[in-house]
């Protein structure tokens, strides 16, 4: 019997309702979905959110999930908390804050994010500075996030501010709660200079992280010589090697979301990641 727990973002399923989407996910065999409002609700404006994410929206939205029997594994809110501008930080904190009180809501695990850098920022991503501006961002969605019993889930990417694993061990340090995590995402981390030491990366967070790990993003890779990201592609039909994910995620239960999927091979894609997942089993 298969004992990982394999999902999609909501918004890469076939279009549809909020319902409808859910059901194509079901259908397809996925057990949990990573969920972004505005990219599935098409009224959804992620600048009114603390008023849209209303008691009547938590109903349906939990209720649509318990229909299809899934799980939010994440509900996503990845605005720009890396600003030196007060007045859209803390807009943009009002956002989080009311995904914070909603992910409890309707039972999410977490709340995603990134550390992007806003427009305008002046220091450096790779800079002690920049770092300094995101964690004095953060640091009251963390206190909500506690307030709440929720989660925020910050997820490392080699361009934005927390952009390799030792920063993001940095960064759960200064946070200093159990209610700040990690989503890896090791494609993510992954350049065209470091992508030959994919598997040492992978060691190294799982290393480091251990069970500060919430959910793991899930995708594949190709190498473009003149960009210096990794370009993303659905599992399987890239470089990467699930091994030591797989073994994290059944040995910890830690769910798995699918990303740059299409509704005409996320099948295949989750079920190549069940056959590996078989192999490395216990």
């Amino acid at each position: 019997m298969n004992d990982v727990n394999i999902g999609i973002r909501l918004h890469d399923t076939a279009p549809g309702t909020l319902e409808e989407r859910l059901g194509f996910a079901r259908e397809q065999g996925f057990s949990c979905v990573h969920l972004a409002l505005s990219k599935v609700l098409p009224d959804f404006d992620m600048n009114d959110a603390p008023r849209l994410l209303d008691d009547a929206l938590a109903r349906r939205v939990k209720d649509a999930l318990a229909n299809t029997g899934l799980e939010c594994a994440v509900l996503g809110c990845y605005l720009k908390l890396a600003t030196e501008d007060p007045a859209a930080l803390e807009r943009t904190r009002d956002i989080y804050r009311a995904h914070l009180r909603f992910s409890r809501e309707i039972g999410a695990g977490v709340v995603g994010t990134e550390t992007p850098p806003a427009p305008g920022l002046k220091p450096d991503i790779h800079s002690d500075e920049a770092l300094a501006v995101f964690l004095r961002a953060v640091e009251p969605l963390v206190r909500c996030a506690e307030e709440e019993d929720a989660v925020l889930a910050i997820e490392p990417v080699a361009c934005h501010i927390v952009n390799t694993v030792e920063r993001a061990e940095r960064m759960l340090d200064a946070l200093h709660s159990d209610h700040v995590r990690i989503i890896l995402d090791a494609v993510n981390l992954l350049t065209r200079e470091n992508y030959t030491q994919a598997d040492a990366i992978v060691e190294d967070a799982l290393r480091r992280f251990g069970d500060r790990v919430s959910v793991l993003h899930m995708k594949d890779y190709t190498v473009d010589p003149d960009a210096f990201m990794t370009v993303a592609c659905a599992c399987g039909t890239g470089g990467m090697d699930y091994g030591r994910l797989l073994r994290f995620a059944r040995e910890r239960g830690v769910p798995m979301t699918l990303e740059n999927t299409r509704p005409d091979n996320a099948e295949a894609a989750r079920l190549m990641l069940e056959r590996e997942a078989l192999k490395c089993g216990m």
